[in-house]
């Protein structure tokens, strides 16, 4: 997989509380492939990841959400835990920075409760989708299909439950956020 992804610019949109393995293994892998990856976040400076049942570590912000665009970004990765979603879907900037990336039809990809985002930006009606189970009902209401699989792939949006999906979840969005992946949606 490595360089498979030079050249891309891939945004990821979190905030205090996001799960750290959910923002790392991923990051790490796109990172690996060749991305160039970019930590984007309300919170200016640095935001603290939640370690499943306790504080983590902290992390820098690349690029605090009011000064970025998506039209700087080919892909949108949304990591999840129940705090950093929950926050984001409640800030205008962050949700109006989701729908953009559907609009100008990039990928976008989100594991856990991040697909809380996807709802509250509107771009899941029609879609195929997975993510946490408490999400299910919020994801239905919003229009989508909601399946409990590994990971769930659907035109542009790829969705995951949880960090054991996490392998299977790095290998779908790589492929996606690829060029080839992307002609292949698009035709």
């Amino acid at each position: 997989m490595a360089g498979e992804l030079e050249g891309r610019k891939i945004a990821i949109l979190a905030t205090t509380g996001v799960e750290e393995v959910e923002l790392v293994e991923p990051r790490k892998a796109l990172d690996e492939a060749g991305a160039e990856t970019f930590l984007i976040s309300p919170e200016p400076d640095e935001i603290r990841a939640w370690s499943y049942s306790d504080w983590g570590a902290n992390f820098t912000v690349d690029a605090p959400l009011e000064e970025t665009s998506s039209q700087e970004y080919d892909a949108l990765y949304i990591p999840g835990g129940v705090m950093s979603p929950d926050k984001l879907r409640t800030d205008e900037r962050a949700v109006a920075f989701v729908r953009e990336f559907a609009e100008e039809g990039k990928p976008i990809a989100s594991i856990c409760h991040g697909p809380w985002m996807l709802a509250e930006a509107g771009v899941v009606e029609g879609k195929r989708m997975t993510s946490w189970p408490s999400l299910q009902t919020d994801l239905r209401n919003a229009g989508a299909e909601w399946t409990d699989e590994e990971v769930v792939s659907d035109q542009m949006i790829i969705t995951s439950r949880d960090p054991n999906d996490i392998p299977a979840f790095n290998s779908a969005i790589i492929e996606a956020f690829s060029e080839d992946g992307e002609m292949r949606r698009a035709a």
